[in-house]
């Protein structure tokens, strides 16, 4: 197997699992979402925590199944190209999603 083929089936593995955890635990899980973590007890309170386990949930079903797809195709072609594809565009995706300011990052999770 391809060194980024290989790279790629365990980020995905990892991906899927972190989706299965989030999925199990439903709300429960936003307090593993970075930045959340740190807020204070009463503030978190002020957050849809569901929403924002599943949108966490399906941000990891998309790296998975962009990175599976890399394995896979990197797989059948017997190229790295596609692994490399698939790490580029999972990192477009991943930054897309950081945000360093709170607001951002939680805003659209506040409940009225």
């Amino acid at each position: 197997m391809e060194r980024w083929a290989a790279m790629c089936g365990v980020m995905s593995i990892i991906f899927w699992g972190m989706a299965l955890l989030f999925a199990l635990l439903k709300g429960k899980a936003a307090i593993l979402i970075s930045g959340f973590n740190t807020m204070p007890k009463e503030q978190r309170k002020q957050y849809d925590r569901e929403r924002m386990s599943k949108d966490q949930r399906n941000a990891f079903i998309l790296w998975a199944v962009i990175l599976g797809s890399g394995c896979l195709l990197t797989e059948l072609t017997a190229s790295k190209n596609g692994a490399i594809a698939a790490v580029i565009i999972w990192l477009v995706v991943f930054f897309r999603d950081v945000h360093l300011d709170e607001e951002k990052a939680f805003g659209k999770y506040k409940m009225k």
